[in-house]
């Protein structure tokens, strides 16, 4: 039987499950992750939905409202909560302190045929899961306008992104500061040029490419894809490797990537390592994206954050 409805896809995907294999042997990472994928399979008839059906390591789910799919969200980040701080007792599998879960949700009309789901609300559901970090919950502006007016404001907009394989961007919400992993924490390093000034814009420069984004043009996703807004051209590089927010009156960048996101702020002599964690961006520095900037052939954005009051903006240094 083939139902055409409105629905509320939900995607989940645990990230650090692909390492467990090395760390811990087949058999024990399999029953780690195929465990936890279970308590969060068991969320889902809670809140009245339905899983579609697992994915190794993540699964896919709809719901009849928008309601029901973010509150799905909720409950599932709870319960991996759990069981990662249950990875701290003793004769716990070491696996599950390193496990962290990325959902993504789409609302729209889908082909429900053969316990399977099609249609455009789930190749967004799909795509938008590569552009969540650790913890996080992105959901389309569908899927916000379908909620009562005091969940909403628990949503920031990351205005428009592109998602591969579609063409016209997509309107994204981020839940805020519900779930942080222990090295996701947002951090200033380094000295503010301007301090309590909010910024206007920044400057990026891959190669010959320079692009100016005031905070009404992020986010920024910097990555590997043709449709990431800053496309960097390295085989180092994730599709979706990095994200620039504008966030509390500041441009924060987000890791997304397996190998890493380098910061180096100019006058400093360390290189903060971003894996699936935040900074904050001010004054100028360089980017280091899969290698660190230190690596003389490492694909490196310069960038230079800038308040339209400086007379003479610093140059992006190494």
């Amino acid at each position: 039987m083939t139902l055409i409805a409105e629905r509320t896809v939900l995607f989940a995907d645990l990230r650090g499950s692909t390492s467990l294999y090395e760390q811990l042997g087949n058999a024990e990472a399999t029953s780690v992750v195929t465990h936890t994928i279970g308590v969060l399979a068991n969320v889902v008839p809670e809140c009245s939905g339905q899983v579609i059906k697992t994915l190794g390591d993540g699964l896919m789910a709809v719901f009849e409202t928008p309601g029901a799919g973010v509150e799905a969200a909720a409950r599932m980040h709870d319960a991996l909560a759990r069981l990662v701080s249950r990875g701290q007792e003793r004769g716990a599998s070491p696996g599950l302190r390193s496990l962290r879960l990325q959902v993504a949700l789409a609302r729209g009309e889908v082909v429900e045929m053969a316990r399977d789901c099609y249609g455009d609300a789930v190749n967004v559901a799909a795509r938008l899961i590569d552009h969540a970090s650790d913890n996080e919950t992105l959901v389309t502006g569908e899927v916000v306008e379908g909620l009562p007016a005091a969940v909403r404001t628990r949503y920031r907009s990351l205005d428009r992104l592109h998602l591969r394989g579609r063409v016209e961007p997509v309107q994204v919400f981020l839940l805020d500061d519900r779930h942080g992993s222990g090295d996701s924490a947002t951090t200033l390093f380094g000295e503010v040029d301007h301090p309590g000034a909010e910024p206007e814009a920044i400057r990026l420069w891959w190669m010959d490419s320079q692009r100016v984004f005031d905070n009404s043009t992020v986010p920024v996703v910097l990555g590997r894809s043709t449709q990431a807004t800053y496309c960097i051209d390295d085989s180092r590089v994730s599709r979706s490797h990095a994200r620039i927010d504008w966030n509390g009156g500041t441009f924060q960048l987000v890791d997304l990537s397996y190998n890493g996101t380098f910061v180096r702020f100019a006058g400093a002599p360390e290189v903060f390592t971003l894996r699936r964690g935040s900074c904050t961006l001010h004054g100028h520095g360089v980017i280091g994206l899969g290698t660190p900037p230190s690596d003389p052939t490492a694909p490196v954005v310069r960038f230079e954050v800038l308040h339209f009051t400086d007379t003479l903006p610093h140059p992006a240094g190494q």
